[in-house]
């Protein structure tokens, strides 16, 4: 058995380093087209390694197009939902998992239901009420629709409710009110879960394309989804640049899941355990 073990865990290694080194493959390829001129990147047959890395393409970025401007808006925007999402989503977990109120049940599942409407089915509704709030081309545009999701509500409930109530009874024999076992006692008990939905929700906000397309038309509002066409002319494509933008656009997800990875496991592994 040991012999046949060993050989099961050397075969699921090497299937996960082949994995692994095919999920890498394209974003090494941005990377080397990054660090190529114009020329070298319509060579064939295509080069890996380019003959002499052009590292002025990270700096042209900054100056053909306002790349700066679109990172600080996407760090706005990614940051505010990130922030709003925890609250709102921790409130409303705490609502559905704590506190005993007719047709919670019902209630939450038809909140749940929520998830299976595509997101493209609201965008319209939701864009004509922007445009009418004349909330278009705003901070507060790009950031509230994406606020509140069910997705959010689920995840955390379901880890509140693997958080023994005898902690929440102790509180309230000490005179405890609902804010403060919320604050105080669930929040710092639920760190790994929060945790987790903060890289989710970051990450995906962060590569968000759509509902910025349709909101924002000025250039100073731009983030870096969007950005990233202005590499796009009429006539041709600077690909040196884009992929040059596009390395330095993915570098905050990768940060944001550097940071929350010790949790990230932990709250994946934990929620859910009761329903």
């Amino acid at each position: 058995m040991k012999v046949k073990e060993k050989v099961l865990n050397w075969s699921l290694f090497c299937l996960m380093v082949i994995v692994a080194v095919v999920m890498l493959v394209p974003f090494f390829w941005m990377f080397s087209t990054s660090l190529k001129s114009l020329g070298e990147v319509f060579e064939y047959p295509p080069k890996w390694i380019p003959r002499q890395p052009h590292w002025e393409n990270y700096a042209r970025i900054w100056s053909v197009v306002p790349f700066g401007r679109y990172l600080l808006n996407s760090v706005i925007v990614s940051g505010s939902i990130t922030l709003l999402h925890l609250l709102v989503a921790s409130l409303s977990a705490f609502a559905f998992a704590r506190l005993n109120f007719p047709g919670r049940d019902k209630l939450f599942l038809l909140y749940l239901a929520t998830l299976m409407v595509p997101g493209q089915v609201t965008m319209i509704p939701n864009f004509i009420l922007i445009k009418l709030l004349r909330l278009t081309d705003t901070y507060t545009g790009l950031i509230l629709p994406n606020v509140f999701t069910a997705f959010g509500v689920f995840l955390l409930r379901q880890f509140f409710m693997t958080i023994p109530k005898d902690y929440e009874d102790a509180a309230r024999i000490d005179g405890a009110s609902r804010f403060y076992i919320y604050s105080r006692i669930i929040l710092p008990l639920s760190v790994p879960a929060l945790s987790t939905l903060a890289v989710f929700t970051f990450v995906f906000q962060w590569n968000n394309l759509l509902w910025p397309l349709v909101v924002v038309s000025k250039d100073s509002m731009k983030t870096v989804t969007i950005g990233l066409a202005s590499f796009q002319g009429m006539y041709g494509t600077t690909w040196n640049l884009l992929m040059a933008a596009a390395v330095i656009g993915v570098l905050p997800s990768i940060v944001a899941f550097l940071i929350g990875q010790r949790f990230l496991i932990k709250g994946i592994t934990l929620t859910g355990l009761k329903a």
